[in-house]
């Protein structure tokens, strides 16, 4: 599909993309939105910063909507039809803003029951009719507990970013609340990653659903350039001055992988005369969205942060990445390095790199010997081979069977 007309999306839903000068579906779009449309079960792993919040959200706007033009719209209270759970309060605020702009048109409306406000504010927030509910997985089961919330009419149900997700423990949550929505919804999963949790979620629900992976999936974009700099005998601080006085087009995230690491440098930052904020775990949840927001609008141009920023932050002009402590593993480098370069933008991540990082670096450089020289430079490996789409192998049954409905 070269445009979003070939998917027979409603009128309402294309007027609106073209308001917002998008007019071509990237990789995971179309192949995950053709799928969604006919009522698949969807698993779509695909790079960060490749379309997925559209490549879901787009056949579920269309399904809701139409249920609406043919005169079946929400009536009852408490009551949505569609759920996208996402992990944190931030990542659902992301996910609202793009829900926003693209209800336009459409007029459908989208309630927030988010993890870090109230169980007040989310009571107050679904309250009466709505048709989509953003929810995190704690505070969806809370209000089910508390028989705030009705799922007994959802059409569909999403997991974004569910690496993380399941990272922070939440597939006893996801399974309630799969189990309090009808045994016929249609469900949708995306992730930029597969973990050993993510790929239990998949065998559990999923195992008729039709998996798309995209061609840059596990890997570095092709816009982002690298440079690995040695760091000699563990004095990290005189080669992150170099870094800093070279200036780039946008903001910078530096990244270390403890909390006590996260605070050393942002006081050597501020010490010496460089203004940033800070975004980490066990800070208070108000400060961290306030910095977050300063970092966002552009009044700081330095956030110091641990891999929490690294999953699924969509905070546009990061031109550059510093990996001060770079990751153990893999999945979380691609992470971080995912905050830059996005949309087919240009960035830069650069690695501070000590001895002990060099089976990373090999990884990294293609499972090459390790060879760190003073500066080395390279560009990330350009995305081979075509998008890949296969069934589970056990095969696909009818609609409603085959929506990966636990029985």
């Amino acid at each position: 599909m070269t445009s979003f007309s070939d998917f027979g999306l409603l009128p309402s839903l294309l007027k609106t993309l073209k308001t917002m000068r998008i007019f071509k579906p990237t990789d995971i779009q179309g192949h995950v939105i053709p799928l969604m449309m006919s009522g698949q079960a969807v698993v779509g792993v695909s790079e960060t910063g490749s379309g997925k919040t559209l490549a879901y959200g787009l056949p579920l706007l269309n399904h809701l909507k139409a249920l609406e033009e043919s005169g079946d719209p929400v009536k009852r209270e408490n009551a949505p039809r569609a759920i996208v759970m996402v992990p944190t309060r931030e990542l659902g605020e992301q996910v609202a803003k793009v829900f926003k702009s693209l209800t336009h048109d459409t007029r459908l409306r989208v309630r927030p029951a988010l993890g870090g406000m109230t169980l007040e504010q989310a009571r107050r927030n679904t309250s009466g009719s709505f048709e989509i509910l953003l929810a995190t997985p704690g505070r969806l089961v809370q209000m089910l507990e508390k028989r705030l919330i009705d799922l007994s009419d959802v059409r569909l149900l999403v997991f974004d970013e569910a690496d993380q997700m399941m990272d922070q423990g939440f597939l006893p949550d996801t399974n309630i609340v799969v189990d309090a929505c009808p045994v016929d919804v249609q469900l949708a999963l995306f992730s930029a990653t597969v973990s050993t949790t993510v790929q239990e979620l998949m065998n559990d629900l999923f195992s008729s659903a039709e998996v798309v992976r995209s061609k840059g999936s596990g890997k570095v974009v092709s816009s982002l350039k690298t440079k690995n700099l040695t760091v000699e005998d563990g004095k990290r601080w005189p080669v992150m001055e170099k870094v800093l006085s070279q200036r780039v087009d946008g903001s910078t995230i530096v990244f270390a992988n403890t909390r006590e690491q996260c605070d050393k440098i942002a006081k050597e930052l501020t010490d010496k005369g460089y203004a940033c904020v800070v975004y980490r775990g066990e800070m208070d949840k108000n400060e961290r969205r306030a910095n977050l927001k300063k970092f966002r609008d552009g009044k700081a141009d330095l956030l110091v942060a641990t891999d929490l920023a690294g999953r699924g932050l969509d905070v546009p002009n990061v031109a550059r990445v510093i990996n001060y402590h770079l990751p153990k593993e893999m999945e979380n480098y691609l992470h971080r390095a995912g905050r830059t370069a996005r949309a087919g933008r240009p960035g830069l991540v650069v690695n501070l790199v000590t001895a002990r990082d060099s089976r990373l670096i090999a990884n990294l450089e293609g499972n090459k010997p390790a060879s760190l020289e003073k500066k080395t430079e390279h560009k990330g490996k350009p995305r081979v081979g075509s998008t890949k789409r296969f069934n589970d192998s056990r095969g696909k049954s009818g609609y409603a069977k085959s929506m990966g409905k636990k029985k």
